[in-house]
């Protein structure tokens, strides 16, 4: 067991009010905000790259492979909300992420299935 280090606790905790108070003040350019329904089942949150041209009749850049101003990647789970830098999230992806396919009559889309714990996982603090 370690010895509590007072100072050192105090010092890591206000760093941490010091990053929330920037994420809720900056001059953030974009952040995009997601939802999904089934997440509380299977533990997984989509991250959507391509969807489906009926028009067109092929598959283009969609969801994070186009939100070029977004620096920050969200989702509302529940009553928490999850925020990280979107290059955290591609790189999350590039490690954890699951290929899927969603086939939906009125908007089919491709993309990545993650778990929360993985997208910490690549964190590397503030």
């Amino acid at each position: 067991m370690s010895i509590p280090n007072f100072h050192g606790d105090l010092r890591f905790g206000q760093e941490g009010e010091v990053y929330v108070n920037y994420l809720l003040t900056a001059p953030i350019e974009s952040v995009e905000v997601k939802r999904d329904r089934r997440w509380k089942e299977t533990g997984n949150v989509y991250v959507e790259t391509e969807c489906w041209s009926d028009v067109l009749d092929c598959w283009y850049p969609s969801g994070i492979n186009v939100r070029k101003e977004a620096t920050h990647w969200s989702w509302v789970l529940e009553e928490a909300v999850v925020i990280f830098p979107i290059e955290t999230v591609r790189k999350a992806i590039a490690m954890f992420g699951v290929r899927r396919e969603m086939n939906r009559s009125e908007y089919s889309t491709k993309g990545f299935t993650i778990t929360v714990a993985d997208l910490l996982k690549v964190t590397k603090g503030f």
